[in-house]
């Protein structure tokens, strides 16, 4: 005998669409990288009316393709510390997508990185590439090694190792690495150095270089400067702007700096800062002067905020608990991925927030995201408002291949043009498919119609 089984009154079984059947492979493919399943639910949970509305995505399986990367590079990095020891680091490069142009994306350096790290970051990367308007495909790279506490001597070795395999994978038609967390100026011109000692030719195939050799004014900059501008850009579509909005910032580094340095340009009062050590609130807002204090303890002494408080008038440090507890009328995470839990959304939302605007990759978690799209209030992903940093990168190309340099006003104009295309992009999109104001389904909409078409139009590669 056979049995049945029972199904409750209305209840139907509904067949998977092709978004999330391709998710679903997905998830069968890679079950140990959960950063990586993490971005493509994301992305892909927002493309449901633009593949419905243009079939020709599905028969080209421009998401299978789109998921997986060109190509994954990884390798080991041995170098010696000063004492002569020997150590072995994992190197990585993962090549996404080369639609619509050489691969481009950051290195990391980072306890953290890992191959499911890198393939979230290189797959956000394709589409906020896609975002800036600019020929560039998407890219991200790395290594497992911390250059923190390490000698200038110590990181030059390992900078060199790492790139006498990198080398052969990389240039300036083919891809193009920027720095990332851990990886500024310093390692930047120690790869930049090696590459130029084994290729024999200088070229633009690396972008954050100094100033000396072909770097561009505005580029440490303009992530945080970008991340700003966005935000403004959502604020003027309600009216309003950012004069005299208290901001939380987390993270103290190169993006938190100097979005903290543009909000207060703007008028608005930043009052948190925070690292590995805790984080710190400034009841009366940071000014220049602060920031630039911040600046020194990072850049310069590579110091924590917890040394840095002490003593400070009007600054207090908390060592548990995350910035995001402050009562602030717009929150700018921008530290490292899933930093905003969905604890932390609602204490958001409940203290009255008004702005969201994602610095770092990733930096809110699924559930945080879906607390603030179904709130109503402005957010903005990562993909669209960090873009700043990959669009000024892009600026560095062009004048690297045209052997110019742009002034900082200049390349200040072109970013804040840049991120004003983006913003209305993205809100287009959302428009256009039914989901005004939801700036997550715009940027991913957006990103994603642009690539799809160079793929379609390129063949079955």
């Amino acid at each position: 005998m056979r049995f049945r089984r029972s199904r409750k009154p209305n209840q139907r079984s509904h067949p998977m669409t092709y978004a999330q059947k391709v998710l679903a492979d997905v998830k069968a493919k890679n079950p140990n990288e959960p950063e990586f399943i993490q971005a493509v639910t994301e992305v892909l949970g927002t493309l449901e009316p633009v593949l419905k509305a243009r079939k020709k995505y599905e028969d080209a399986g421009v998401l299978e393709r789109l998921v997986e990367p060109e190509r994954v590079i990884m390798f080991r990095v041995p170098w010696t510390d000063d004492a002569g020891k020997l150590h072995v680091n994992r190197g990585y490069r993962v090549q996404y997508n080369s639609a619509i142009g050489p691969y481009k994306g950051g290195l990391r350096f980072d306890s953290t990185v890992n191959l499911s790290v890198l393939k979230f970051l290189g797959f956000e990367q394709v589409f906020k590439n896609s975002l800036t308007t600019l020929p560039m495909g998407g890219g991200k790279g790395g290594s497992d090694f911390n250059p923190k506490g390490r000698s200038d001597a110590e990181v030059m070795r390992f900078c060199q190792s790492f790139m006498t395999e990198l080398y052969r994978h990389i240039g300036p038609d083919t891809d193009v690495p920027a720095g990332d967390m851990n990886v500024g100026g310093r390692e930047i011109g120690y790869l930049f150095g090696q590459y130029k000692r084994i290729v024999n030719e200088f070229t633009g195939v690396l972008t954050g270089k100094g100033l000396s050799f072909g770097g561009s004014l505005i580029r440490p900059e303009a992530t945080g400067y970008g991340d700003v501008y966005f935000a403004a850009n959502m604020l003027a579509t309600k009216g309003d702007t950012l004069e005299g909005k208290v901001c939380s910032i987390s993270g103290s580094g190169n993006v938190a700096q100097y979005a903290a340095q543009k909000l207060v340009q703007l008028g608005a009062k930043p009052v948190t800062f925070s690292d590995r050590s805790g984080w710190i609130f400034v009841k009366d807002g940071m000014s220049q002067d602060f920031i630039d204090e911040v600046k020194e303890l990072k850049q310069v002494k590579r110091g924590e905020l917890s040394e840095f408080a002490k003593g400070k008038k009007g600054v207090e440090f908390h060592k548990d608990g995350r910035p995001w507890a402050v009562p602030v009328d717009c929150a700018f995470p921008c530290a490292r991925q899933n930093e905003l839990d969905g604890k932390d959304a609602d204490t958001l939302l409940k203290n009255g927030v008004k702005v969201v605007g994602e610095g770092a990759n990733m930096p809110s978690t699924l559930e945080a995201v879906d607390k603030f799209v179904k709130a109503k209030i402005l957010y903005s992903p990562g993909k669209a408002s960090n873009a700043g940093g990959v669009a000024t990168s892009g600026l560095e190309m062009s004048q690297n291949s045209e052997r110019l340099s742009w002034s900082a006003a200049e390349v200040d104009e072109k970013l804040k043009g840049i991120m004003k295309a983006i913003h209305d992009n993205a809100y287009e999109a959302a428009k256009a498919f039914g989901k005004k104001g939801n700036y997550v389904a715009g940027a991913n909409i957006a990103g994603f119609v642009k690539v799809a078409d160079a793929m379609v139009a390129q063949g079955y590669v």
